[in-house]
């Protein structure tokens, strides 16, 4: 039988897969910045100035920012489901699991910095920079390109997280199954409800980011020699998703949850800003013929400004509603 303290261990690795992401994503940056900036480097100081910019580093660090807690989720998520698919026992009886999953991570990632996003960064130079596309269709083809780019990114990070937790949780092939019973009577951890709405905000928040900053939509607001402002801009709008889309994955789950089924949280952040994205789009839709059709610039553009105007307390609303309702959907059998 196994021991209790390998057992406890065994639920502390979600949080542990979560932190190694961390750690191992803070210190590739670290190493790639050091790299760059190092005295009596090509180009050091040109950089460094570069880099002091506001309107450089803000949107660099919250992009990066969300990228390593959407990583750091996703590890969690992996960790966390082999406990409640395969129970403590048989997960603490894996060689290894910690070094197997930086060591995996660590590859992947700098296949991705070193390998893969020079050629996509080459590959977009090569059809949009200069080229008949961008002649043809402008700026939207250069928006297109960087949400292209942010999609590929995005697949990237979820293929490099599943599959350092694909090598790190194997079991062995003549592993048992270990004692369930005694696995779940030692689980630790914040509480089932707790860890599906956190789950559910991060993802959401995440993602939500991440298409602000692919659609570069702080350019056109905030003055980019404005530091403070620009702080707020790419700051303070996760903060505030990440606290609705929170109360929306409390609200869909109950205290009676025993057990987190992570990806069941994580698709449910996707499908609810599916949604949220959808709805926008259709009262933008629907309203914008009252603008179009009116009799005078004024009226049109005062009917433009309403219309947006609907969309600030619209939005919020959407965010809670429609996390608790997709939530509450996914979650009903175990609830």
């Amino acid at each position: 039988m196994t021991s209790s303290a390998s057992l406890a261990n065994a639920w502390r690795l979600p949080r542990d897969f979560a932190l190694i992401t961390l750690a191992v994503e803070v210190a590739l940056v670290l190493f790639h910045f050091g790299k760059q900036l190092w005295p009596g480097m090509p180009d050091s100081q040109q950089m460094l100035a570069s880099y002091a910019q506001p309107d450089v580093w803000v949107p660099m660090m919250a992009n990066l920012s969300m990228a390593w807690v959407l990583a750091a989720a996703l590890a969690w998520s992996h960790a966390r489901q082999a406990l409640e698919v395969r129970g403590a026992a048989s997960v603490a009886q894996l060689p290894g699991p910690h070094l197997r999953y930086a060591a995996v991570y660590l590859i992947a990632l700098l296949l991705n910095h070193y390998a893969l996003g020079p050629l996509l960064y080459k590959l977009q130079q090569m059809l949009f920079s200069g080229s008949w596309l961008q002649a043809v269709f402008g700026g939207f083809a250069v928006t297109s390109t960087a949400v292209v780019y942010e999609a590929v990114q995005l697949v990237v990070l979820v293929l490099s997280v599943w599959l350092a937790a694909w090598v790190a949780l194997r079991a062995p092939a003549a592993a048992p199954s270990g004692d369930r019973e005694v696995a779940d009577a030692v689980q630790a951890g914040v509480s089932p409800r707790r860890a599906v709405a956190t789950l559910v905000a991060v993802v959401f928040a995440s993602l939500q980011a991440r298409c602000m900053m692919a659609a570069n939509i702080g350019t056109a607001i905030v003055d980019p020699s404005n530091g403070v402002a620009l702080l707020l801009f790419w700051g303070g709008p996760p903060l505030v998703i990440f606290a609705l889309s929170y109360w929306g994955g409390w609200l869909g789950t109950a205290s009676g949850l025993t057990q987190v089924r992570p990806f069941r949280a994580v698709a449910a952040s996707v499908l609810a800003l599916v949604g949220v994205f959808a709805s926008c789009v259709v009262v933008f839709v629907v309203g914008l013929p009252l603008m179009v059709t009116s009799s005078s610039g004024f009226s049109g553009a005062v009917g433009l400004i309403m219309l947006l105007a609907a969309l600030v307390p619209l939005y919020p609303l959407l965010t809670v509603l429609l996390t608790r309702t997709v939530t509450r959907r996914l979650y009903r059998p175990y609830l």
